[in-house]
């Protein structure tokens, strides 16, 4: 037997009043979704536990198999793990985005989706200007980074708000406070001259482009825990497709091999046929497979209720299509990680629909693939880390 998880990031959503009542996976046109519902065992999972952050770190090492209660310790190091960066005794690193703050307020919590070549030059250019011993940054994938202090343990006690929490708000009852906020504070003034300046941001200007205004510091953390690898927890040999570092560093926590396909991104022009292609192809070297795909998410981020449906219907037709057509021998594990509503453009903690497809599953009573429907079956799994349990059992 073969297994294959798709994490459809954020797609799950309230109902929208403007559009009928109905949320962006019912408005989506899902064809081969539909046709695999029916077949399979659909339901909702709390992928979030209670009094945890709606981040896709926990929600995804759920959905990993992995209990974020006992593992999950802040975000930033997972990334870092994916991006090679070390963590010693006494070192935090800090997500550090480049956002775009106008007239006090936030604009674009990602700079416009800045790309990563243009975005390697500007955190280049803070290295230069801000860093020293103690503070360093490190580039990432288009907007996200990673700041990297050491002997400053004191700032994981601030309190921070993530960027997109706060689509269009005044920034200034946001920015870091508390314990630990003045380093972190003084960095984020500090940026912005450097960004004003450069040529980077003046030539996005000139094109009408978002440019990047500061950096934006948040999801603490240090050392990570030591986490089973996914062989010895469940006796398969795992592999995983992303185009973002955090699906990736949970992935080496798990000691997953990460699947290098071209043309694998975060955003809408990611390549969702050669992304499930090449899963599926590794399938010939392992036992499961997960593909992340990132665009929802990013489009419930940005309020854009069109593209979110776009999106949802772009991994229809050209992820599942794949997975319905692999042959009798593969179980499917399809579901978001969390809800990302429209309504407020960032994460929440509510359950997920969830559908288990393959041999030894069987239909339930759901018509589609939604919330609702998943709802309406009564099937329930409390605590979401279970959920990979359900798929191998």
């Amino acid at each position: 037997m073969k297994y294959c998880v798709l994490i459809i990031d954020g797609a799950a959503g309230w109902p929208l009043a403007e559009r009928g009542g109905k949320t962006c996976l019912e408005l989506a046109q899902t064809p081969n979704l539909d046709a695999l519902v029916p077949e399979g065992t659909v339901g909702l999972v709390r992928t979030v536990p209670p009094g945890m952050e709606p981040s896709s770190a926990c929600a995804c090492m759920s959905v990993l198999g992995y209990d974020p209660k006992v593992y999950y310790r802040g975000r930033a190091a997972i990334e870092a793990r994916s991006m090679g960066i070390p963590i010693g005794d006494g070192e935090v690193v800090f997500r550090c985005n480049l956002v775009a703050v106008r007239d006090g307020q936030m604009q674009d919590y990602s700079s416009g989706h800045i790309s990563t070549e243009e975005a390697r030059l500007l955190v280049e250019a803070l290295n230069e200007s801000l860093g020293s011993d103690e503070a360093r940054f490190y580039p990432g994938v288009s907007y996200r980074h990673i700041l990297k202090l050491k002997g400053q343990a004191g700032t994981l006690e601030a309190n921070c708000t993530p960027p997109h929490d706060i689509p269009g708000k005044p920034v200034a009852g946001y920015l870091p406070s508390g314990p630990g906020s003045v380093l972190l504070g003084d960095l984020m003034v500090r940026s912005e001259a450097v960004l004003r300046e450069h040529p980077v941001n003046k030539a996005r200007l000139a094109r009408g482009e978002i440019p990047a205004t500061t950096i934006w510091l948040f999801w603490g953390s240090g050392q990570l825990p030591e986490m089973p690898a996914f062989k010895q927890e469940y006796g398969l040999q795992a592999a995983l497709t992303s185009g973002v570092d955090l699906l990736r560093g949970l992935a080496q926590m798990a000691a997953m091999e990460v699947l290098e396909i071209k043309g694998v991104t975060d955003g809408p022009d990611n390549d969702h046929a050669g992304q499930g292609a090449g899963a599926l192809a590794a399938l010939g070297n392992y036992d499961l497979v997960v593909i992340h795909i990132e665009a929802p998410d990013e489009a419930s981020h940005g309020g854009l209720t069109d593209e979110k449906i776009a999106a949802i219907q772009k991994i229809d037709a050209e992820v599942v299509s794949r997975l319905r057509s692999w042959g009798k021998d593969l179980r499917v594990l399809v579901m978001p990680d969390h809800p990302t509503p429209i309504e407020t453009r960032t994460h929440s903690p509510e359950p997920v629909p969830f559908l288990l497809w393959g041999p030894g599953f069987a239909g339930n009573g759901a018509a589609r693939f939604t919330e609702a429907e998943a709802q309406k079956t009564g099937l329930f799994i409390a605590a979401g880390y279970k959920i990979m349990e359900r798929l191998l059992k």
